[in-house]
């Protein structure tokens, strides 16, 4: 199925007092790119990250945020009999040297630094939540991205299905405007009144008509749409090469053009470029 490469996501896991949330914008770019940004002690999981980004996605510019909340915990903090102790020598001789400075009240010595100590966070189980919830991130980005995806199949089906029905009108009034181009040879030739060999004369007209035949350059441009049908189809990764069958019919289509020896063809070709250029730019966002 076709995906785009451009969405939005989020996924969040709680353990413990701490609240895991990963967010991750998509947009299009050539390669797979993953730019992080989260706390420095959930560094060592970058790696882990690209990884997990790297088993759903192809290409693309990912911006990934981290952050970690905390909600609140039930354990309370608890006292370190090691550093009020040494807060209360320490206080003894402050107090021998200075008898006249004012004692520092309860709440100031529970605020001194390292007096009350906070349970430290299960690093493993910060660890597993993080990976956790950017699996749920991933997962909720590459299903938006191929229901994006899908819309863009659509788009590029419309206007392959507009291409197809041009080059059917094309191919019925193809006889006619040969027919017309070669009486349109002859009348010139007969205006300018040249004694000519009636055998070279039709060599020199067949000449002139296969140059103006176009009947090659529609057979590969349905040979391309086949291809980008196909291609459409394809569970692979398929923007590179929607991209370059896009290059082919552009190139096709100014051919056809440049062929033209009637309006109606002329009308054809530019249509055909309009499609494509419409094509190319869903093209673009398709990984």
């Amino acid at each position: 199925m076709t995906q785009s490469m451009t969405g939005f996501a989020r996924g969040s896991v709680t353990t413990g007092a701490l609240t895991v949330t990963v967010e991750c914008r998509s947009v299009n770019n050539r390669y797979l790119d993953l730019q992080c940004r989260m706390p420095d002690n959930l560094r060592v999981l970058e790696g882990t990250l690209r990884e997990q980004a790297g088993e759903q996605f192809s290409r693309g510019k990912l911006e990934l945020l981290v952050r970690v909340s905390d909600i609140g915990s039930n354990t309370p903090a608890t006292l370190n009999p090691e550093r009020l102790a040494a807060l209360r020598t320490a206080l003894s001789q402050v107090a021998s040297t200075f008898p006249e400075a004012a004692v520092p009240d309860q709440l100031a010595l529970l605020l001194s630094p390292g007096v009350l100590t906070e349970q430290e966070p299960d690093v493993e189980a910060l660890h597993h939540a993080t990976t956790s919830a950017a699996k749920a991130c991933f997962e909720g980005l590459r299903e938006q991205r191929l229901q994006e995806g899908e819309k863009l199949s659509d788009m590029v089906r419309q206007r392959t299905d507009a291409m197809r029905v041009h080059l059917g009108d094309l191919r019925e009034q193809l006889p006619a405007l040969q027919a017309a181009n070669r009486q349109r040879l002859l009348d010139r030739l007969q205006s300018l009144d040249i004694d000519a060999e009636p055998m070279r004369l039709e060599e020199e007209i067949v000449y002139v008509l296969q140059r103006a035949d176009v009947e090659e350059e529609m057979d590969r441009l349905d040979a391309h749409l086949d291809a980008i049908e196909s291609a459409l189809e394809s569970t692979a990764p398929v923007g590179r090469r929607l991209d370059f069958l896009m290059q082919e019919l552009n190139r096709e289509a100014n051919t056809l053009g440049s062929k033209s020896t009637a309006l109606s063809t002329t009308n054809i070709s530019v249509e055909f470029k309009v499609l494509i250029e419409q094509m190319r730019e869903q093209v673009q966002n398709i990984e």
